[in-house]
Formats: structure tokens, C-alpha cells, sequence
């Protein structure tokens, strides 16, 4: 019979297996398939796989991108009149200038050179060095987070705002925005915590629906000013009686279009979700020709249907709406094509209309749930820089699920609050990724392309300066998600360095040679400094470590040198050479850390060649705090001890660890 402790611990122990069953195993460029750390392979490293899964033509990934991108129609209209006023056209036709001839370019090269669903950060972290390209990458991660976070609350909330406006509503609800906000995001992280499978099918049909009904409103729209054109004279006569001069026009246009930045939003997540598009049969894993392609064409055809919509409903929203019901608490505030389809073609239609945008700003959370879940895993874990639940779907949604929360009651559901962050976190992310494209440019020495990417990079530059300054809400929420990342990183380096850090280990013939033959007799390693390889060094330490360690000398000597790169480096491959000195046996090996990376070595030993491995150092000099602090961000310091404890970690029966001597 079973005790109340037995049956709490069953509980516990299902929950956490079903919080982890589906923990992911993601493709990195640089290291292959990422394993636990405390698997070291006995074979070479094999180039990275392609991405598991039934993939997708790209206009079906189009679409699901697209819920993202498209639902931006439920607000984007209102926003812009709300910040342009009667400029709202001029300063979206800027806007659709910058999408098609700034931001396609851009991403179109982004899905050439960063093609595993990395985005534009991936090729910042290729370009820039060490710990700088990882702290740049964490900052970049917090402005991620701040766009795709923004996305859930902001789509959620207006989602909340057509719900509440609609006749059928009782006028009550309108009341409790708050409530009903959280009760969809609940409902999107229940989605994820179910399941997420049918994504692109359910994409497909919300955003095919979506564009129709948005099509007739724009047809009934655009008929309406035909019929009735004096709402385009009312609107001429109130732009010269406002303005001086068309350069006026277009001056204001100019600097009030950073605020319509959301209607950017897509560009990013169309590059993340490039996994999902089917490719062609021939495709290269280093170089999917097909995959790239699709993607280009998902790119280009989504930036035009939403130009074309946002130039129309811009239009059509200016001349049709009175400029107070853009106004908070306006009938087309945050619903402008909604107040449309509601006037225009009645409360039936409206109602459906409603539907479709509710649902589709929705499941826009769930597009920007998708790239949050693409992210963090690709990033944090291998840097060492998140614990490997990480790598598991349904505790990162918990985690996204309760930011979501806090976000929604720090703005109250209110959208025009959280315009502010979403543009800026949607500006930073399309000013690195241009800033990428231009170095990348530069480095492959194409001029021209140099300085076309250059001047888009300008724009941006500018565009996110203008809207960090007038809404400073963005930087300082991004800044919160950028100190919490940081924070939780260095935390997590700490904690992890004691793993072995080493996904797999391959020996060539030379340093094989070394082993083969020794199953179980004892084999002597001694840690040398890769900086003395002369002769005469190596031949002063095998006597001084025989003479201290009392190492027999008819037992020979391996000596184990390891050099240190990008010590920013969390996991890695290590490829283990073999050499002789003056007769003397010399194992070299590259890696980010050296005391991991010989536990790593010495446990491949005792496994693959059936050795009793022993290592032997000498006590390290000066602070131990700073030896400490070496080894945590260079990769060095306190050798001898730290061997030790990350064996003990990795390897808990004694009788079978190695043993680390120390003289």
C-alpha cells in the first residue's frame, strides 16, 4: 500500500516528466545536434542535421507568420490616425516606401545568410567576438523579448477591444478589459501546453478569412469615397488650411511615421519561422537554396498585401471616420476597419468581422509565442547562460505566460500604452538586423551593396532613435527584459560551469595510437602548458612529476595540452590530436575551458579505450578568487580543483572516477 510520500512523489515526478517530455534538441550552426552535456560521442562530430518535421509550402508558413503580421490591420489603421491625424496617408505611404524598398531588402538577405530560423542575431553573434558578440546578443534577446512579448498583450488586448464594442456585448464587459485580456492569454498558453502541431493548418484558415473580410471592407470603403467625393474635398481643404505647403506635408509625414512603426512587425518572424518551409530535394544543409527561396518569396509577397492594405485602409479610415472616434474611448479607437464594417455593412457583417480580428489577433499571440520558443532555446542554453529545462516547450510557456500576465496589468490592457514598446522592439530588431546585412556587405566587398544596406541601416537608425525619444516606455521596458536576461544568464554560467561542457570527443589516429592495447592498466596524463612546448620543458615536468607523484618509470607519460579559444564559448567539439616531441607523447586539443575539457577527456578515455586514467597538475599560483574568476570568463585559473569537482559532478560512483593528483 502505498504511503501520502510515495504518492506525492509519483505526482511530482509526472508532472515534471510531462513538463520535460518534449524538451527540444536544437541545430546549432556551430556545434551540430546539442546534447546533454554528460554525453561525450566516441566519434567525430558530423556536420549539423536539418530540422525534424513535416514541412510546409511557404505560402502556408506565409500564414502563420502572417497572423502576426496581417492581424497588425485590427490596430494599425486607428494608430496611424491617431498619431498623423489627417497626414495618416502620407505618412503610410512613407511607411509602405521603407517596407518594400528597406525592410524587404533587408530580411531577404537576413534569409540568405541566417537560414536555421536564428534571424539577424545570429549573424551579429558570426560578426562580433567573444563575450562582445554574446553580451550583444543578450541585449538583442531582451529587445526580442520585447517585441514578441508586446505582441501577445497588445494583440490580446485589442482582441479584448473588438470584443467589448461589439453590439451583441453587453455593455458590462466593457468594464473588465483587464480580465478578459488575461482569460485569452491563459487560453494561448493552454494552447501550448496541449500542443502546438496544427499551427500553420489553423493559420491558413484564419488569415485566408481575415484577408477576405478585410478585402470587402476596403471594397465597400474605397466605393463609398467614389460615391461620396467630398470627402476627399473635405479632407484637401483641411490639409491646405492646416498646412502651409505640400513640403510641409511631406516634412510632418516624415517625422511622425516612426510612430506607425508596428506596421513593420512581420519581417522578423517571417525569417524565424524559415524551418518550417519544404525546400528543395537538392537542398545543402549548409546552404538551402530552396528553403532560401521559399522564404523570399514569403517575404515579398507578404510585404505586398500588407502595403496595399495598409495604403487603403488608411485611406479609406481617414476619409469615412470623424477624427474623435480615433480618440481613447472613440468608437474606432484601436478598430478602425471594424468601426468600418459595422457602419458600412452592418452589425451581421460587423459581428463576423469581429470574430475573424478577435480570433486572429488571438492566435498573433501564438506566432509571437512560436518565435519566443525558436529563441530562447537556440541562445541562452548554449552559452551556458539558462538551465537545459529551457530547451523544454511548456515550462518557457509557464514562464512567457506569467510576463504576459504582468505586462497586461502594468498597462491595464490598454493598447495605445503598449504601441510604444512594440514599435521599439520591433525597430531595434530591424535596425540590427540592417546593421547585419550592411557588415556582412562589407566583409564579402560588394560596394554597392554596402552602401545601399548603409543607408536603410540610416533610416532605421533614425526611425528608432525618433520613437525612443517621444515613447521612452519601449527602451525602459526592454531594458527590464535586457537586466532580468543578463541577470538570470550570469546565474546560470556560474551554476553550469561545473558541467563537463563537451557534446562529443574525437581522437585521431596518432593520439588513439596512445591507448589502444591499454584496457585496464592504469594510463598517466600530465596537464602541460601549451605556451612551453619546447623540449626541454616537457622533459623537466615528466621529472618533476615522477619525482613528487612517485610515478614509476617504466610507466609512460601522455602529456595533455589545451589551448584556449573564445573562452565565451559554453559547449563544443573536441578534436583530441596526437604528437611526439623528441619521443615524447603530446595529446593537443582546442577548447573554450581547459579543467572540463580534460574531465571530458578522461572519462572518454576510461569508456572508450577501457583505461584507469589519471591526470596530474600543478597547484596553480596567485589569488584563488581570481582564479576563480578566471576560469568562470577565461576558460583558466584554478586547473587541479576544478577537474576534480567537475568529475565528481559527472561521475558519482568513486571506484570508477578518475583520479586527479595534484604536486
Amino acid at each position: 500500500m502505498s504511503t501520502p510520500t510515495t504518492r506525492q512523489h509519483d505526482r511530482h515526478h509526472r508532472l515534471r516528466h510531462w513538463l520535460l517530455q518534449d524538451t527540444e534538441q536544437v541545430p546549432t550552426p556551430a556545434m551540430g545536434t546539442v546534447q546533454p552535456a554528460s554525453a561525450i560521442e566516441t566519434t567525430p562530430g558530423s556536420p549539423a542535421p536539418e530540422e525534424s518535421g513535416h514541412r510546409q509550402s511557404w505560402w502556408k508558413v506565409m500564414c502563420l507568420t502572417g497572423v502576426d503580421y496581417f492581424s497588425t490591420l485590427g490596430y494599425q489603421p486607428g494608430i496611424a490616425a491617431l498619431a498623423a491625424g489627417i497626414l495618416s496617408p502620407l505618412a503610410t505611404i512613407v511607411l509602405v516606401l521603407l517596407t518594400l524598398f528597406g525592410a524587404l531588402p533587408v530580411y531577404r538577405r537576413v534569409a540568405s545568410e541566417s537560414f536555421r530560423g536564428e534571424g539577424s542575431i545570429a549573424m551579429l553573434e558570426r560578426l562580433l567576438p567573444a563575450w562582445l558578440g554574446k553580451l550583444f546578443v543578450l541585449a538583442l534577446l531582451g529587445f526580442a523579448a520585447t517585441d514578441f512579448m508586446i505582441t501577445m498583450t497588445l494583440s490580446a488586448a485589442d482582441a479584448t477591444a473588438h470584443l467589448v464594442e461589439n453590439p451583441y456585448v453587453p455593455e458590462s464587459w466593457g468594464g473588465h478589459t483587464l480580465l478578459i485580456t488575461l482569460l485569452l492569454l491563459t487560453a494561448l498558453a493552454a494552447v501550448f501546453l496541449r500542443g502546438f502541431s496544427e499551427a500553420i493548418g489553423i493559420a491558413v484558415l484564419l488569415v485566408g478569412v481575415y484577408l477576405l473580410l478585410n478585402l470587402v471592407v476596403v471594397i465597400v470603403g474605397l466605393v463609398e469615397v467614389i460615391t461620396a467625393p467630398v470627402v476627399v474635398t473635405d479632407w484637401t481643404s483641411a490639409l491646405t488650411t492646416s498646412y502651409a505647403s505640400p513640403w510641409m506635408m511631406v516634412g510632418i509625414a516624415l517625422l511622425v511615421f516612426p510612430k506607425l512603426a508596428l506596421g513593420l512587425s512581420g519581417f522578423e518572424t517571417g525569417v524565424a519561422v524559415m524551418p518550417q518551409i519544404r525546400g528543395d530535394a537538392d537542398d545543402r544543409p549548409d546552404h538551402p537554396k530552396g528553403r532560401i527561396r521559399g522564404t523570399r518569396r514569403l517575404l515579398t509577397t507578404a510585404a505586398i498585401i500588407m502595403s496595399a492594405f495598409l495604403i487603403t485602409s488608411s485611406l479609406i479610415t481617414t476619409f469615412l471616420i470623424p477624427q474623435q472616434e480615433f480618440q481613447s474611448g472613440g468608437q474606432a479607437n484601436g478598430r478602425a476597419l471594424a468601426y468600418l464594417a459595422h457602419e458600412h455593412l452592418g452589425a451581421a457583417f460587423g459581428t463576423i468581422y469581429d470574430v475573424s480580428t478577435i480570433t486572429i489577433l488571438w492566435f498573433a499571440g501564438a506566432s509571437a509565442m512560436a518565435g519566443l520558443l525558436n529563441l530562447v532555446p537556440r541562445y541562452l542554453p548554449r552559452y551556458g547562460m539558462a538551465p537545459e529545462w529551457t530547451r523544454a516547450v511548456r515550462p518557457l510557456v509557464l514562464v512567457f505566460a506569467f510576463v504576459a500576465f504582468f505586462i497586461t496589468w502594468i498597462f491595464d490592457a490598454d493598447v495605445d500604452a503598449q504601441s510604444g514598446a512594440y514599435a521599439t522592439g520591433v525597430l531595434v530588431l530591424m535596425t540590427s538586423a540592417s546593421i547585419a546585412v550592411t557588415l556582412s556587405a562589407r566583409r564579402r566587398r560588394h560596394r554597392a551593396s554596402t552602401i545601399g544596406f548603409a543607408l536603410i541601416a540610416a533610416v532605421f537608425v533614425y526611425t528608432t532613435v525618433v520613437n525612443v525619444i517621444e515613447r521612452p516606455d519601449g527602451v525602459r521596458i526592454a531594458s527590464l527584459f535586457i537586466l532580468g536576461i543578463v541577470v538570470i544568464s550570469l546565474i546560470s554560467r556560474v551554476r553550469r560551469s561545473f558541467e563537463l561542457r563537451v557534446t562529443s570527443i574525437s581522437l585521431d589516429a596518432t593520439a588513439s595510437g596512445f591507448f589502444t592495447g591499454l584496457s585496464g592498466r592504469e594510463v598517466r596524463l600530465v596537464a602541460h602548458d601549451p605556451d612551453r612546448p619546447d623540449a626541454q620543458s616537457l622533459g623537466a615536468k615528466e621529472r618533476q612529476q615522477r619525482a613528487e607523484n612517485h610515478i614509476p618509470a617504466e610507466d609512460p607519460i601522455v602529456f595533455l595540452e589545451v589551448t584556449v579559444i573564445d573562452a565565451s564559448d559554453f559547449t563544443t567539439h573536441l578534436d583530441v590530436r596526437g604528437c611526439l616531441r623528441n619521443g615524447r607523447r603530446v595529446l593537443e586539443v582546442v577548447s573554450p575551458v581547459v579543467p572540463n575539457s580534460i574531465a571530458a577527456i578522461l572519462l572518454h578515455l576510461r569508456d572508450a579505450y577501457g583505461v584507469r586514467p589519471n591526470v596530474y597538475f600543478e597547484w596553480t599560483e596567485g589569488n584563488p578568487v581570481t582564479n576563480l574568476l578566471r576560469f568562470l570568463f577565461l576558460g583558466e585559473g584554478e586547473f587541479a580543483p576544478v577537474t576534480r569537482e567537475v568529475l565528481r559532478r559527472a561521475e558519482p560512483d568513486r571506484s570508477r572516477r578518475p583520479k586527479v593528483h595534484v604536486g
